[in-house]
């Protein structure tokens, strides 16, 4: 698999994202994934608020779910459940942003369906994939790794239940998260910081099976009810 960076300009107002992306891009072959951190989506599509306002009152506001923890020592920092996602503040984000709070995209997957069409058409493209990222932490573990948000042009897991396994026997339950795979992929080669380069350009990725059907974050999610983890989980249950 192979992973190409391209650095931008700083997008810091509304503008179209197929201009912006358009401005930047090679020339995309086929059966590419083309990556996009969620922040520039949202930037782009006006999806901020200034950062005077209470950060904990706009959490309460975007989250879906929010996980109680009355020790946490930050009332602004909250453990949420936002579009399906477990995520730290509903994914408000407030680094590299110049003064403003930047939420998560009204609508990812309409988002990411939008720019599909896009270079699939002005790249006469068969096999595109496009793929809206951001960064999450994991429990048990520091740092951060990327994660999809939404995408579009691709199934997002790949079953291998009933493939053999080394010795012969069927796989019951192995599914491999694409999606979340390319993503992290593609998250720790754009960077964190100061790197600006928001946009990736996967290629030759292992597993990946291109579509022209609709998508939605339910093809990749597990009900908390019968989730493994679903001790951890009650709060979002009650």
């Amino acid at each position: 698999m192979r992973i190409e960076v391209i650095k931008t300009e700083v997008v810091t107002k509304p503008q179209p994202l197929e201009a912006f992306i358009e401005k930047f891009l090679p020339t995309l072959e086929e059966g590419c994934i083309l990556a996009i951190t969620s922040k520039v989506v949202s930037i782009c599509e006006g999806r901020m608020m200034p950062d005077t306002i209470d950060k904990a009152e706009l959490v309460r506001q975007e989250a879906d779910k929010i996980i109680p923890n009355p020790d946490s020592i930050d009332p602004s920092i909250m453990l949420t459940y936002k579009d399906h996602v477990l995520i730290p503040s509903a994914g408000i984000d407030a680094s590299n942003t110049n003064g403003h709070f930047v939420l998560y995209p009204k609508k990812p997957f309409e988002s990411a369906r939008r720019l599909w069409q896009f270079l699939k058409y002005k790249y006469k493209l068969e096999r595109l994939g496009v793929l809206i990222t951001d960064s999450h932490t994991t429990p048990l573990r520091k740092g951060v790794t990327g994660f999809a948000l939404a995408w579009w042009g691709f199934d997002p897991v790949k079953s291998c239940v009933g493939i053999p396994d080394i010795f012969g026997y069927p796989l019951r339950v192995t599914n491999i998260n694409v999606a979340d795979a390319l993503a992290v992929s593609a998250v720790f080669n754009m960077g964190e910081s100061y790197e600006c380069t928001p946009v990736a350009i996967i290629t030759e990725a292992p597993h990946v099976h291109f579509n022209n059907h609709a998508h939605s974050v339910e093809a990749i999610c597990i009900d908390p009810a019968i989730d493994l983890y679903r001790p951890l989980l009650q709060p979002l249950l009650d």
